[in-house]
């Protein structure tokens, strides 16, 4: 007698087959702290319209004729300051690659997911992603931006070079972008075990915390990117979940550059602001960063110190950004099954029971 199939079942071994890529992007780095390597690596980034809204021929011309040619020697000292020996690495790619490591590890059991990392500018770049997970066979993306808050100069510009590279693709894969995660209860209790885990380390308590992202002209604001808002949502969530017992939290921007006005109170003028004010002990944490990187340890924990202290501070102290701690991982992790949905498969040994011959077959009566 012929058994009888499981139609449901059946489906979904054809789905099976169907593999889904997942893009995790940061913002960029150089390969080398050399000036060269560090020129072409601003050139890319400082040529995009969503970053410098300025009139392209103008800037084009101030571009080439003046930052390239002083900025990338201030910029490759900066970046010295802070590379890694080890790796011969920025501490962005570092930090990146072991994410995209351990992801690959905690969708291990997924056999459908493929798990690849790029940078927005630099290597590897979002181009060589696709590619490697088209020959992988994924016609299905997932692409997850590692920017907490949005805003035109970070994920609008990842999403711009997604869909360039679409469009040179004869078949293009199925598209979803994870959304945002300001706010994600997830990402909020992995700031707070952050803080509470690195002032534990500390024989001494912080008066303030600087709760630091990196600013945009505020004509950018002006004009409708909603990123101030962003940022203010992830602080005044922050700050609700902290103990009662915890530093009070102050809002500040930092990375500020050229002579436009930048979203306030800066970061920088607040802590020698703050110093002269009698202020002693001050920690800063950036949590708009999913990577330590150049703007948070050379910026705020080498020259932030320095402002700091010279305006007569005595303690101060860098918390360190998720990087690729544990709940940055089930942070990514929960994000990106959010946004897979019904694009993930059951874990592989959970296929091989469904496979598995059952004891009773059921027979036409």
């Amino acid at each position: 007698m012929a058994s009888v199939s499981f139609p449901e079942q059946s489906h979904l071994f054809a789905q099976e087959k169907e593999k889904t890529g997942i893009i995790i992007v940061n913002l960029g780095t150089p390969d080398g702290t050399d000036f060269l390597s560090v020129r072409r690596y601003l050139k890319e980034f400082l040529s995009d319209q969503r970053v410098i809204e300025v009139n392209p021929i103008l800037w084009k011309l101030i571009l080439n004729l003046f930052i390239l040619t002083f900025r990338p020697g201030k910029t490759a000292k900066a970046y010295k300051a802070v590379w890694r020996k080890d790796t011969n690495e920025s501490p962005l790619r570092y930090y990146t690659r072991k994410q995209g490591e351990k992801l690959k590890s905690a969708f291990a059991d997924y056999h459908n997911i493929e798990v690849a990392w790029a940078m927005r500018y630099g290597q590897p770049n979002i181009e060589k992603a696709f590619k490697d997970l088209e020959k992988k066979g994924c016609t299905r993306l997932v692409i997850l931006s590692l920017y907490p808050q949005y805003s035109a100069t970070t994920t609008a510009t990842v999403n711009d070079e997604v869909f360039r590279c679409l469009m040179k693709m004869r078949r293009q894969p199925t598209l979803r972008i994870a959304p945002p995660y300001e706010c994600h209860p997830k990402y909020i209790q992995a700031l707070k075990n952050s803080i509470i885990t690195h002032l534990k380390t500390l024989d001494w308590k912080p008066e303030k915390i600087l709760v630091s992202f990196h600013g945009v002209p505020v004509d950018y604001i002006e004009k409708g990117d909603p990123y101030k808002v962003f940022c203010e949502r992830t602080f005044h969530t922050l700050q609700d979940a902290m103990p009662e017992n915890a530093p009070p939290l102050f809002l500040t921007f930092q990375s500020r550059f050229g002579p436009r006005e930048w979203l306030q109170p800066y970061t920088d003028k607040t802590l020698e602001a703050f110093a002269q004010e009698g202020l002693k002990k001050i920690a800063v944490i950036a949590p708009g960063f999913a990577s330590d990187c150049i703007e948070t340890l050379e910026e705020l924990k080498i020259e932030g110190c320095k402002i700091f202290e010279n305006a007569g501070g005595t303690h101060f102290t860098q918390i360190p950004c998720l990087n690729d701690n544990s709940d940055a991982i089930d942070l990514f992790t929960a994000l990106l099954k959010e946004s897979l949905g019904d694009w993930i498969n059951p874990p592989s040994k959970l296929l091989h029971l469904a496979a598995a011959p059952r004891g009773n077959t059921c027979e036409p009566q």
